[in-house]
């Protein structure tokens, strides 16, 4: 199961919907109270993109893509227009966006990874498809232009130089998700004035 390290076209991901979700088991007691467990630790997207269809070429764009990654056997990248990069919708990214780590004066490698913050609660994700170009690291609050090195297929960088003991890393970026198709089946319609739609494209986010 090969993961291949292209986007899905961004004009019709723009138009798709979704957004994450969570598996949780409630039991209802005799009393009428509730038992709540979660079942996943952490969130896995769901999208449909067939809302970004707009023209036959989109449709055709679509198509094509389902096919070279043969269907659901190939995970790809996604771009969820809703987030994708480690700073608020309305500021640009900067270096001291995200906190990945401490330096320890030996660590040299720190995955990226985004927080997401309600009141005392704070949730992490793992990034592991950063987008290239587009990462900026800073140690404490000194950006740092060179030094280090990212790995785009897993979100990893690594120092060339480990940070020193006590020193705060820090990373800006945008990201997309790695998804697959969730379903082998495409249902084409095609119009009297030859526009095409398709009822439902559903993505599923992969844990990887």
């Amino acid at each position: 199961m090969a993961f291949h390290e292209v986007r899905f076209p961004d004009n019709i991901s723009r138009g798709a919907r979704g957004g994450p979700e969570r598996r949780t088991q409630i039991v209802e007691l005799a009393s009428g109270d509730e038992e709540r467990n979660a079942s996943w630790a952490n969130s896995r997207r769901r999208y449909d993109v067939a809302y970004g269809i707009r023209r036959a070429d989109d449709l055709a764009a679509v198509v094509a893509f389902f096919e070279a990654r043969n269907g659901r056997l190939h995970g790809f990248r996604y771009k969820d227009w809703a987030d994708y990069k480690s700073s608020l919708p309305s500021q640009a990214v900067s270096s001291t966006d995200q906190q990945i780590g401490t330096g320890n004066g030996s660590q040299q490698s720190f995955q990226l990874a985004k927080r997401y913050i309600s009141g005392a609660q704070t949730w992490v994700r793992t990034i592991t498809k950063p987008v290239a170009g587009t990462v900026r690291v800073a140690l404490g609050m000194v950006e740092q232009l060179s030094g280090w090195a990212l790995d785009t297929t897993t979100g990893v960088i690594t120092f060339t130089t480990a940070p020193a003991g006590g020193v705060i890393i820090r990373a800006g970026f945008e990201f997309d998700v790695p998804v697959r198709f969730d379903s082998d089946t495409l249902d084409v319609t095609l119009d009297f004035e030859r526009l095409g739609s398709i009822t439902a494209i559903p993505l599923l986010e992969i844990r990887r």
